[in-house]
């Protein structure tokens, strides 16, 4: 079981765990961050784990992580490295990021892959870092915060679905 698994690399490496496995996630850790931010939530709500510290290292790894790519965005644009901006794919995330603005950036962090991805793109676009704080640190929140309290309400149910597929 995937609580099982949290609960034996708690016990190597503690809390900081929640913390890697967000900041390192989109640099080749393959570990689903709906998953573990939910089985987080689910033995901090049966009192195996202290809530407030798994919160906190899930967050702030997340910031971490989304950071991270946006000044890798600001770094390739500086130096220019960014050769990339002229693929389709990118030319068509920054004009959506162009048209939609705030509201781009906010959902796109709710999708996976795109919320780690994106951040480099806002990079990339020249967005000045306080807005791209402002808008990404919010929905960040608001993102960890809807998924742990879905992971303290409904987890032990998520996670029986999960399994029924194998997950």
């Amino acid at each position: 079981m995937i609580s099982n698994t949290i609960l034996e690399l708690l016990n190597q490496y503690g809390y900081l765990i929640f913390y890697f496995a967000f900041s390192l996630g989109p640099f080749g850790i393959p570990i689903p961050n709906e998953i573990t931010i939910i089985s987080g939530a689910i033995l901090s709500h049966t009192g195996a784990i202290d809530a407030g510290i798994t919160y906190f290292c899930i967050l702030s790894g997340l910031l971490t992580a989304i950071t991270i790519a946006y000044v890798a965005g600001k770094l390739c644009k500086a130096k220019n490295l960014g050769n990339f901006q002229h693929h389709k794919h990118f030319i068509k995330a920054e004009r959506i990021l162009n048209q939609r603005g705030h509201w781009a950036m906010s959902i796109g962090f709710f999708i996976p892959v795109v919320r780690y991805v994106l951040p480099l793109v806002i990079g990339l676009s020249g967005v000045h870092f306080r807005r791209f704080a402002i808008i990404s640190y919010s929905s960040a929140l608001l993102w960890t915060i809807a998924y742990f309290a879905a992971g303290t309400y409904f987890g032990e149910s998520i996670l029986s679905t999960l399994q029924l597929f194998r997950f």
